[in-house]
């Protein structure tokens, strides 16, 4: 009865409710049928793994430490629970801040896998993609590029290249090789994500639209921005007609597309798209939402950039004033905003001859 109750408090999303009553029941169970038995070892795991859902990473990271010690002396090392186990223990500690640590787990976790289960079980296939995901959030994203790379392979020979676990490998291997400062490669890489995903999810998917945004994205960066200018034009079309006009994903796409278009030389087309959006963002999100003050740091460099560095300056003064009252004096996006009163209030006083500082993003 009380396994039933944790268990749908666990699926109804209450973790914390459920983790005290596997705490009850490990209790329980530790006396009879005893702390070595098996189910007494599988809800040891259902209240770990509660705990970090509960938000305290670090004490499921070591709940399950513990249960990996205890199921390799009761049902040995290479036992599937055990493996089940280490996997466990190694996501927490990731999610406990040690990537390294994490990675590392998962490394050695996937060489015993691929000897008890195989190269191609889908649990080795899915350590792998822990392993390489755990590598790039540990500062490597080379490395996790290729490790993706290589599992991408092995996942669309094995599962298909069709397969949920495949496109999901694909977009990590495009987002590390993005990280990994190769731009050209990984627009190329979100093309094709968008290809499989349009044929497995349709084209209106959250997921094939996130993969688009990605793309477009990449193909700016990757030094073609009239081209992302034009992708995230559709993004703005498509995005409004799925979500609405007054989503977040819709007014988000907005946004790049109005900075693409001042970064493919069009500042006065870019000046009127973010003073549209102010307005719009204010209505929806508020005037003092972190979303609206930079959409309006947006307008302010893109008024400087169509020629007008004397209300560029009147904007940031105001900006700065704004971001002071919101973030505080010494947050980042104040100080940026300072920084960049100052530049245009220079550029001002020097007759308006441009200066070259298109990247108002933080």
């Amino acid at each position: 009865m009380k396994s039933g109750y944790a268990r749908v408090a666990m699926d109804a999303g209450d973790p914390a409710t459920a983790r005290d009553l596997f705490a009850t029941l490990v209790t329980d169970r530790s006396r009879v049928p005893g702390a070595d038995h098996p189910d007494t070892l599988t809800t040891r795991a259902f209240h770990a793994h509660c705990t970090g859902k509960a938000g305290d990473p670090a004490s499921a990271r070591d709940l399950f430490a513990t249960l990996v010690t205890d199921s390799t002396r009761v049902l040995g090392p290479d036992h599937p629970d055990t493996l089940t186990n280490r996997g466990r223990h190694a996501l927490w500690t990731g999610m406990a801040g040690d990537p390294a640590r994490a990675r590392d787990l998962f490394a050695t976790l996937g060489t015993d896998s691929t000897r008890v289960l195989g190269p191609d079980h889908p649990d080795t296939l899915i350590c792998r993609q822990n392993h390489a995901d755990w590598t790039g959030e540990a500062g490597d994203p080379a490395s996790a590029r290729d490790l993706f790379a290589a599992l991408v392979t092995d996942s669309t020979r094995i599962l298909g290249a069709d397969h949920t676990d495949t496109l999901d490998a694909l977009k990590r291997h495009a987002e590390c090789t993005g990280e990994a400062g190769d731009q050209a490669s990984a627009r190329d890489l979100f093309a094709a994500l968008i290809a499989g995903r349009t044929r497995v999810l349709g084209p209106d998917h959250t997921d094939t639209l996130e993969a688009r945004v990605s793309h477009a994205h990449c193909t700016g960066e990757a030094g073609d921005p009239a081209g992302a200018r034009d992708l995230f034009a559709t993004l703005v079309t498509d995005s409004a007609r799925v979500y609405g006009t007054d989503h977040l994903h819709s007014l988000g796409a907005r946004v790049v597309h109005a900075h693409w278009t001042g970064g493919a030389g069009d500042p006065v087309r870019a000046r009127d798209l973010f003073a549209t959006l102010v307005t719009d963002s204010t209505r929806i999100l508020g005037a003092d939402h972190p979303d609206t003050l930079t959409t309006r740091t947006g307008h302010a460099h893109a008024t400087g950039h169509a020629g007008d560095p004397a209300t560029a300056r009147d904007l940031f003064t105001v900006l700065v004033t704004d971001n002071t009252r919101v973030f505080g004096a010494h947050h980042p996006d104040t100080l940026a905003a300072r920084d960049w009163l100052m530049q245009w209030a220079q550029q001002a006083t020097d007759n308006g001859r441009p200066r070259r500082f298109w990247a108002w993003r933080s």
